[in-house]
């Protein structure tokens, strides 16, 4: 089931203007070893710069660094209000990352997301609203590592998708 809205209509509603440029609850992590070889393996990259703390310590990176989708494995906050999400289903529109220097395993990595746009489109599926999130990753010494630009899209109605008001 889809919903649509009159081209005089948006399901952007005030309240969902208020999101924009409103910043999540800061988490921090530990970047811990185990994490990151684990992680590693998982992507099948046998990288020694992951896994082998001899050969990492020897390099210019002086340890061990994280891959650098391990990005993905640090999940934002909350927001400090509950997102009123119009829709049930969500999909992944795509993300860009922007990387400014390696995360070291010992790192404490703080992650930040905000909202910086919402749009909608009417497709096959019916209205559809694009929520653009700027995700923010920065270290214990205050600089900005990376920052992770994501696309998400919700549409239709019913019960909601598992972690559709989480994105």
């Amino acid at each position: 089931m889809t919903t649509s809205v009159s081209p005089d209509d948006t399901v952007i509603s005030e309240e969902l203007r208020s999101f924009i440029d409103l910043e999540s609850n800061a988490v921090t992590y530990e970047i811990e070893r185990h994490a990151v070889e684990r992680f590693a393996c998982a992507i099948g990259d046998t990288n020694p710069f992951y896994t082998n703390k001899k050969f990492a310590e020897s390099s210019s990176y002086g340890g061990l660094i994280a891959p650098p989708t391990f990005f993905r494995s640090l999940l934002p906050g909350d927001y400090p209000l509950p997102y009123p999400e119009p829709f049930a289903h969500i999909l992944d529109g795509g993300s860009k990352y922007r990387y400014n220097e390696p995360v070291r395993v010992g790192d404490q990595i703080t992650v930040v997301r905000k909202i910086t746009d919402l749009f909608e489109k009417d497709g096959r599926m019916g209205t559809m609203l694009f929520k653009i999130s700027e995700i923010s990753y920065t270290n214990q010494e205050g600089r900005l590592v990376a920052t992770q630009t994501t696309t998400t899209i919700t549409y239709g109605t019913g019960a909601k998708d598992s972690g559709v008001g989480n994105h």
